[in-house]
């Protein structure tokens, strides 16, 4: 069966909202139709570009942390972000979007709602935000959990201003069917989050300081979407007056998204997202 093809039938994908899903009846009949064969000697289409939306944390009246030197996340963020869209770019078979490029508010459901409207593969939201103590230093990756992986990783969700939970309206879909179309939906996107985080932080890591235990999780709500594998990358924390003084300079902004496009490029190509 399509995975991607699923996916849709499990979650609807409305635009900017959670209404709209099939009527009953019709998730089955989508699911056979995703489920049907290629007709025998029918040619094979070439797969369309993946998808990658980056989310430049804060903005507008959210400055996010504010860095000793008076060196606001929300203008790190933003360039780290266009920085990876233009080297994403340039890969084959990927494309890249930017839920924000300007200097502009946007709420955390917004955020989600944008890559959900989008139907992005990989949603990465970027941050540089201030640690629970001013040693930290370095990259790492977060997905969601309820359950925090450790206290640090809690400190940080919190600080995020988590929203309310994001729900799936599936109740004009035959209840089994349903229940099976979210279970297959949140495995393959858990395991795409997870694969994705791992990924970036491996490759990363032959480049670019990490965070000790770089790989964490916890309840953030820009990562609530549940059709879309979500990732969260503290490209550095501005409580730290190293990597404060590393997000300043534009050389090593521009370094990182760099390193971050290298690797997303490479693992948005392969499975589980293919």
């Amino acid at each position: 069966m399509n995975r991607r093809a699923l996916l849709r039938v499990a979650v609807g994908v409305p635009l900017l909202g959670f209404g709209g899903l099939f009527p009953a009846g019709a998730a089955s009949a989508a699911v056979r139709e995703a489920a049907a064969p290629a007709a025998k000697g029918a040619p094979r289409k070439a797969p369309p570009p993946r998808l990658v939306m980056i989310d430049p944390g804060h903005g507008g009246k959210d400055p996010g942390t504010i860095g000793a030197s008076g060196l606001m996340e929300k203008d790190v963020t933003l360039d780290i972000a266009k920085e990876l869209a233009r080297q994403l770019g340039r890969a084959k078979g990927v494309t890249a979007r930017l839920t924000r490029d300007t200097d502009v508010f946007l709420s955390l459901k917004e955020r989600v709602e944008i890559a959900r409207a989008a139907k992005a593969d990989l949603f990465i939201s970027v941050h540089a935000d201030s640690a629970p103590n001013a040693r930290a230093r370095g990259l790492s990756a977060y997905t969601l959990s309820e359950k925090a992986s450790d206290e640090f990783a809690q400190a940080l969700a919190q600080q995020e201003n988590l929203a309310d939970g994001l729900g799936v309206d599936l109740k004009h879909t035959d209840a089994e069917v349903a229940a099976i179309l979210l279970d297959l939906a949140a495995r393959h996107t858990m395991t795409a989050a997870l694969a994705a985080k791992q990924s970036i932080i491996q490759g990363a890591g032959r480049d670019l300081a990490l965070l000790d235990n770089p790989m964490r999780s916890a309840n953030f709500a820009v990562l609530k979407a549940p059709d879309v594998p979500s990732v969260l990358v503290e490209t550095g924390f501005l409580s730290n007056r190293q990597d404060e003084a590393q997000l300043r300079d534009a050389a090593k902004r521009r370094r990182i998204a760099g390193v971050l496009a290298r690797e997303v490029s490479a693992l948005i190509s392969a499975a589980p997202f293919v």
